[in-house]
Parts: C-alpha cells; structure tokens; sequence
C-alpha cells in the first residue's frame, strides 16, 4: 500500500517506513506528525483518487532529524558592466520516517 501526499507544495509517494526528506516543519526531533493531505491512496491493486483530497485518510510519520541540503552557488553576471555577484544557499529540510497509513 502506498499513498501520495502533499506538503511544503511539494508531493510525495510514501508507504509505511519509508524515509523522506520534506520541507521544513515546524516540529522537534522525535516528534510525531500528521498529514492530512492524502492526493491519492493505492491499497491491493484499488486505486482510490481525491478530489482534491481523501476524505478521511491521512498519514502519520515521526519527525527523525532537522538539517540543511548541500550547499549551491548563485551567480549573477552582468557583461561589459563589471557586475558580479555571488551567493550561497542551504535549503533546510526534516527528515521524516513515515509509520502509518490511515484509509
């Protein structure tokens, strides 16, 4: 069984154990968090769609660790103008193993 998920405007494809790396939450290590936003459940080859969402359904997942992406480089470069700028980013995520999926 699995199911696909929304969070931080992104969707995920999770089943039971799994280990995601999602957009930031607010929530502390150990943890237990809830998403309610079930897109889509597939349970024994049944197939079941929202629309928008699963009434109902939601997974619950426990919060493992806090951190941050690799570290990219932004760079703005403008010709013949001497115009160079340079900047660094770390996207900060949660890292989340999922426990439950509830139909």
């Amino acid at each position: 069984m699995y199911a696909i998920i929304k969070t931080g405007g992104k969707q995920y494809r999770v089943t039971e154990g799994d280990v995601v790396l999602i957009e930031k939450l607010e929530a502390a290590e150990g943890d237990v968090v809830e998403f309610d936003n079930v897109l889509t459940l597939v349970k024994e080859g049944e197939v079941v769609i929202g629309k928008p969402l699963i009434e109902g359904a939601k997974v619950t997942g426990k919060v493992v660790a806090q951190g941050k992406g690799k570290k990219i480089l932004v760079f703005k470069y403008k010709a013949k103008s001497n115009y160079r700028k340079r900047q660094g980013h770390r996207q900060p995520f949660t890292k989340v193993v999922i426990e439950k999926i509830y139909a």
